[in-house]
């Protein structure tokens, strides 16, 4: 049946609050529901319980704007919205100081984490932004990376799905700022550890490690060449694990993790995903049993290097079990299948545990301080499994169903409670309710003498042969009479195929829900041999060995061990003291639905929604909530609403709001048994008096539309008629004052016409005057200056003749030596010391000056020089001064070598390791010339590469490959140069015998550099300046030289096309062919 377009809310799709329906039928709610979320509607009221359904998209609802439109407002102000219900909880707590709780209800992929994640965004919004409350508020956000890290997996219905129960108390100072938390946690799918249903992945910590962690971390925690590990696919990692895990690690780094801790837990969850791969093989014992070994060494070995444990230790506690008996101890040994299910308890063991001691790592960040506990109000938020009903179901289903029959009747009490406390609070008479009453499931659940819980516990404790249908028989004697619990051994359901022989049904307030008893003792037990736990105890890891570790009941001094309570019993007391918890605060709902199991946008799936709205009990929310009264409003926002039907209240009422209300539905012809009168509410029964009102407000608010364009049109023409009034004045009154502007411009044109021409004769007779005037003056004048001038011509002529010849020759002179100046300052040289330009001079008795002028400006120009020289530079032009003198027109290479500065070390020697090893040692350090060369053999002339080094103290002939010195000569025993007078780089030097090198004395060595004019320069100026000697330097055609005796050396050039010097003996002869065209520096290279 389609949804009527009525609604509280002006501009809502269908009806906002599902209390409004009419007619209430689950059709009709499920039509309502599907026409909203075509729209991007996707939250719908039940009163004040919000329903959510999943959109599988981003929708632009949840900006800061957003935000801001809800803050301060009333639920139904405007269109139903998650920020409305988490501002209508933290305005309760804050204003009236009453301690809230959200319950976050619904089956996986339903939205349910996303949901707590927008109510934990709006709280943190709503509260101060000061470095300390935002650092509060980072830690408190902050937790939920961690949590959904090691706590979420993917799942066949959901990418992100929640496999723990979370409850978050964040608690408030008085100004509703937050000041901590606590977060408790319930039954973690530990299972998931070691075994996942096709197509799902594993926690998602594992696929973040392997994917987002550096290499150095994944070689130090073995994870470098993992492969295919058995717990976990790696196939299954996404590049959004690797971005997920650095938000992970800036989580820790937010509430406080210390370096420490992180690398103990990452070592812990590597150790898990390790100890899969651990595979063990079966062998014959002694006593003809089977028994086994570990069949990879090296993953054990790998595992206790992470765990910080011995590898016998571990080892032996994987194969073997000790049973202590009174006070004696046995050691049985285990089979391989029997050592898999020890190996996979204890994974799942250590990571339930790692997680828990996260939690209160957690909560040790964000706790209250004790200084602030007693102004603490407190904001529950409740994120928890919603119903779960699968094709086969197990313990961890029938505990999940079990928490929703309780948060069900904790729900339906508290809803009929505030009922009827609302009503006490306004006057009106309480009604009776009609009403499933889930507590007889409760009861079937958890007493504790017959309850399934007890059975369980007592069967799992019970000695002797325990299996799991022992376990159901035992259910099926205790329970089997109870109308909520079916089996196969009824005779009722002797001939149900649905049911199997291995499993009991139990009708819940969502529906009949099967489960197989399959592994229900296991899972409950809850047990691990304490082979493990003392294993695990002597650990050296901080985190997983000692008294504070994760297994204290490991510790060997500890002899009586209490047995660990059961997983049901755990929980039972988890629920219970949950249960307490939210009975003490104000509740606040949020319903999450999932439109289909495709997880894709615009997809809604009737009988999956319709699936989710029984069990979720929605359409008995709605039943509890409309028995007494539909729809309750305040007098002031009935009479804002309403005011345009009766005539008394439109438009200003100016009476107290509960009369206004009277008029109003007395006017709108309402019958009294259809509404009840509050202390401050008006209480409607039945929808249809509300869409009734709606109607008759439709129609006012048309008649009053037209009302409103009829005044409109009226004050329309109005005003344009006052504008065209106005109009007509500004025109009228613009034209009159154009007409008056024209005429006085034409008088006042006349007037100045005639004061010009009264002005212009006045002006011409007075010039007349003047000028008459002026002649007079300018002929006496004349005539008085003329007089004068004769007078002193007179008196004059008797000096002139004598003196005027001296002073006209002084003037000439002085004028002509300025113009000789000034022309000089005009034609300056440059200030280059080699500009010999100088301006001619004219002037024969200027000539002497002229010189002088001359000299005193080159001086000049060469201190100005001399001073703008460095130190350096001045050292290579008294070089470039010394070779000039020694080979200026001498040596025909001198020319080629002039424009290049004296480099010294032309190929780095001072920086070589190898040359500065050896000279260090003969204190050769200093280098003054090193180039490449030639040197002469002696025996017979070929010519040898080498390096030619000058130093301080000695000439030298160094290898070029190993730079070691083959040949030393001390500038004390160097005697003269020879040169040719070409183009060449060859250069004979003289040297003499010493004392100390008398025997080692070969003669004089000849030589052929690549520059060789800067050698014997700087050779030259070193011997003058260290021993105040001169050598001789000889340039000839033909050297003689000492060798062993007396030889010769002869120069010639090259007649052919010859690019090198060629050097060739001839007995006491060497006969040296130079090229006949110069190369660079004077060599070839």
């Amino acid at each position: 049946m389609p949804v009527k377009g009525h609604s509280l809310l002006d501009g809502v799709v269908g009806v906002g609050d599902a209390v409004l329906l009419e007619p209430l039928t689950e059709d009709n709610f499920l039509t309502n529901l599907q026409e909203r979320f075509q729209h991007n509607d996707i939250y719908t009221y039940i009163g004040s319980v919000v329903v959510s359904v999943n959109p599988y998209k981003k929708l632009p609802i949840y900006d800061e704007e957003m935000i801001e439109r809800y803050k301060g407002r009333n639920l139904y102000e405007l269109p139903p919205h998650i920020y409305a219900v988490s501002d209508l909880a933290y305005r309760s707590m804050k204003n009236y100081n009453r301690d809230q709780c959200i319950m976050i209800t619904g089956e996986s992929g339903s939205g349910k984490t996303e949901a707590s994640k927008l109510v934990m965004k709006y709280v943190a919004a709503m509260s101060s932004r000061s470095h300390e409350v935002e650092a509060i508020k980072q830690q408190l956000l902050q937790s939920n990376p961690v949590l959904e890290a090691f706590g979420n997996a993917k799942t066949n219905r959901n990418d992100n799905s929640s496999r723990f129960g979370k409850y978050m108390d964040i608690e408030f100072d008085f100004k509703g700022d937050p000041v901590g938390g606590v977060i408790s946690n319930y039954l973690l799918e530990k299972s998931r550890v070691v075994r996942q249903a096709a197509g799902e992945r594993n926690f998602h910590i594992f696929y973040q490690l392997l994917s987002g962690a550096p290499p150095g971390t994944l070689k130090k925690l073995k994870l470098e060449n993992t492969g295919d590990l058995e717990y976990v696919n790696t196939k299954d990692c996404t590049s959004d694990d690797s971005t997920s895990f650095k938000q992970v690690l800036n989580a820790f780094d937010v509430i406080g993790f210390s370096r420490k801790e992180v690398d103990n837990v990452l070592q812990l969850v590597a150790a898990v995903m390790k100890l899969g791969n651990v595979q063990f093989r079966s062998i014959s014992g002694k006593n003809g049993l089977e028994n086994c070994v570990v069949k990879n060494p090296d993953e054990i070995a790998d595992i206790c290097d992470l765990l910080s444990v011995n590898p016998n230790t571990l080892t032996m506690a994987l194969t073997q079990r000790t049973v202590t008996a009174k006070k004696d101890a046995v050691t049985v040994k285990l089979s391989a299948s029997e050592a898999s299910y020890n190996r996979d308890a204890l994974c799942k063991e250590i990571y339930d545990r790692l997680f828990s001691w996260l939690v209160n790592r957690i909560n040790s960040s964000i706790k209250v301080t004790s200084i602030k506990i007693e102004k603490c109000k407190v904001m529950g938020v409740l994120d928890i499994y919603g119903f779960e009903v699968f094709e086969r179901n197990g313990f961890e289903q029938f505990m999940i169903n079990y928490c929703n029959e309780k948060l069900q009747q904790i729900f339906v009490e508290l809803t009929l409670k505030e009922e009827q406390e609302e009503y006490v609070r306004e006057g009106i008479e309480w009604l009776h309710i009609e009403y499933f009453n889930n507590s007889i499931i409760c009861q079937l659940i958890e007493n504790p003498h017959s309850g399934i819980l007890s059975m369980l516990d007592e069967e799992s404790m019970r000695p002797g042969d325990v299996t799991d249908q022992t376990l159901l028989a035992k259910l099926e004697s205790v329970c089997g009479k109870h109308k909520h619990f079916e089996s196969r051994r009824d005779s009722k359901f002797l001939a149900d195929k649905t049911l199997p022989h291995e499993a009991f049904r139990i009708q819940h307030y969502a529906g009949k829900v099967t489960y197989m008893v399959e592994n229900f003792i296991d899972k409950n037990n809850n047990a691990l041999f304490r082979n493990l736990s003392m294993a695990a105890f002597t650990s050296s890891n901080s985190l997983l060995g000692g008294s504070k570790g994760l297994f204290p009941e490991g510790d060997p001094s500890i002899t009586v061990l209490k047995r660990h309570p059961t997983t049901a019993t755990q929980f039972k007391s988890s629920m219970g003291a949950l249960m307490h918890n939210l009975l003490n605060k104000n509740p606040n709902y949020i319903r999450c639905i999932k439109p289909n199991d495709v997880k894709r946008s615009n997809v809604f799936s009737c009988d999956l929604v319709r699936h989710q709205v029984r069990y979720l009990g929605l359409m008995e929310n709605v039943r509890v909530r409309r028995a007494g009264y539909a729809f309750r409003q305040k007098y002031e926002d009935c009479l804002k609403r309403y005011k345009m039907l009766s005539p008394k209240t439109w438009p200003l009422w100016h009476g107290p709001p509960k009369e206004g209300v009277k008029h109003i539905l007395q006017n709108s012809n309402v019958s009294s048994d259809k509404f009840e009168y509050g202390h401050s509410k008006i209480f409607i029964r039945n929808p249809k008096t509300l869409f009734f009102l709606e109607d008759l407000r439709a129609d006012a608010l048309h008649d009053l539309a037209t009302v409103i364009q009829k005044i409109w049109r009226g004050f329309s023409c109005w005003k344009k008629f006052q504008q065209m009034k106005k109009a007509e004045i500004i025109i009228s009154k613009t034209v009159k004052r154009y007409q008056a502007q024209q005429k006085y411009l034409k008088l006042k044109s006349a007037a100045i016409v005639f004061q010009c021409f009264i002005r212009g004769w006045k002006a011409r007779c007075q010039l007349r005057a003047l000028k008459l005037h002026k002649q007079r003056c300018i002929s006496v004048t004349l005539i008085a200056a003329h007089w004068k001038g004769y007078k002193t011509r007179v008196e004059y002529r008797k000096f002139f003749r004598a003196n005027a010849g001296k002073v006209i020759g002084k003037f000439l002179e002085k004028y002509v030596i300025s113009k000789y100046f000034m022309t000089l300052k005009e034609n300056l040289p440059a200030r280059s010391p080699i500009d010999k330009t100088w301006p001619v001079c004219k002037y024969k008795f200027l000539k002497e000056t002229h010189g002088i002028l001359q000299t005193m400006y080159h001086k000049w120009r060469c201190m100005k020089y001399r001073k703008s020289i460095t130190p350096e530079k001045k050292k290579q032009l008294s070089e470039k001064l010394q070779a000039s003198n020694l080979f200026r027109g001498k040596k025909s290479l001198y020319a080629i070598s002039l424009p290049k500065w004296f480099v010294g070390d032309h190929v780095s020697i001072s920086t070589n390791e190898k040359w500065r090893k050896g000279a260090n040692v003969s204190g050769d350090l200093d280098i003054v010339f090193a180039d490449e060369g030639f040197k002469i053999n002696r025996a017979d002339g070929k010519l040898v590469s080498c390096l030619v080094v000058l130093s301080t103290k000695a000439l030298m002939i160094v290898d070029g490959k190993t730079f070691k010195a083959k040949a030393r000569q001390p500038i004390q025993s160097i005697t003269g140069l020879s040169f040719s007078p070409f183009d060449d780089g060859m250069v004979v030097i003289h040297t003499r015998a010493t004392d100390n090198n008398a025997n080692k004395h070969k003669g004089d060595i000849i030589l052929n550099v690549a520059h060789s004019i800067e050698l014997a320069t700087k050779l030259f100026l070193l011997i003058k300046n260290s021993t105040e000697k001169q050598i001789q330097i000889t340039i000839g055609e033909s050297v003689k030289l000492t060798c062993k005796g007396e030889m010769q050396i002869s120069f010639m050039k090259s007649t052919s096309g010859a690019t090198a010097p060629d050097v060739k003996k001839r007995k006491n002869l060497f006969v040296v062919t130079v090229p006949n065209k110069s190369t660079p520096n004077g060599v070839a290279q």
